[in-house]
């Protein structure tokens, strides 16, 4: 069984506002399903050919954060965290990571990225999305990524369930 500390979205609140506790209780959902596992656990993979496990979707988020935040507003060239080439799926390869190594990565960029976000003035800041070679507000990424993390968390929930049987939430 997990905790859940989440904090859940505002009922009410301003767009920004919305979005932020959005996002962050998606966030807060990833780390909530890796709760007690241990390495092992956490790079159990579900059912081949597939090499997804929770560890590997932790590092796939790492990458989405750097891909969306950092290098749409800050350096369109950062390197990507697990590959050399804008390769997101290569993150899913958790064989060799612990959690340690992809959660130390994972919550670089989390805070990177809600730096970005509270130092934006409005979320109308444009940045340049280096992959689709076109500007995009600030607006537009923070429900791009939100939509990733509500993706991913279902196929953690399934994943956790293969690993100990939790479920929920």
């Amino acid at each position: 069984m997990t905790s859940d500390n989440r904090i859940g979205p505002p009922s009410f609140g301003s767009e920004r506002d919305t979005l932020r506790a959005f996002l962050d209780y998606q966030r807060a959902t990833l780390a909530m399903k890796c709760e007690r596992l241990t390495d092992e656990e956490l790079r159990q993979q579900s059912m081949p050919p597939s090499t997804l496990s929770l560890l590997g979707l932790v590092r796939h988020m790492a990458e989405v954060e750097r891909a969306w935040f950092r290098r749409v507003f800050e350096d369109n060239d950062a390197p990507m965290v697990w590959s050399d080439k804008i390769d997101f799926q290569a993150a899913y390869d958790a064989s060799a990571s612990t959690r340690a190594e992809a959660f130390a990565a994972w919550e670089a960029e989390m805070e990177n990225s809600r730096r970005i976000e509270r130092e934006a003035e409005s979320l109308d800041l444009a940045g340049h999305q280096p992959r689709w070679g076109e500007e995009v507000s600030l607006r537009m990424v923070m429900v791009h990524v939100l939509l990733e993390y509500g993706r991913h968390n279902g196929h953690a929930d399934f994943l956790r369930e293969g690993v100990d049987g939790t479920v929920g939430a």
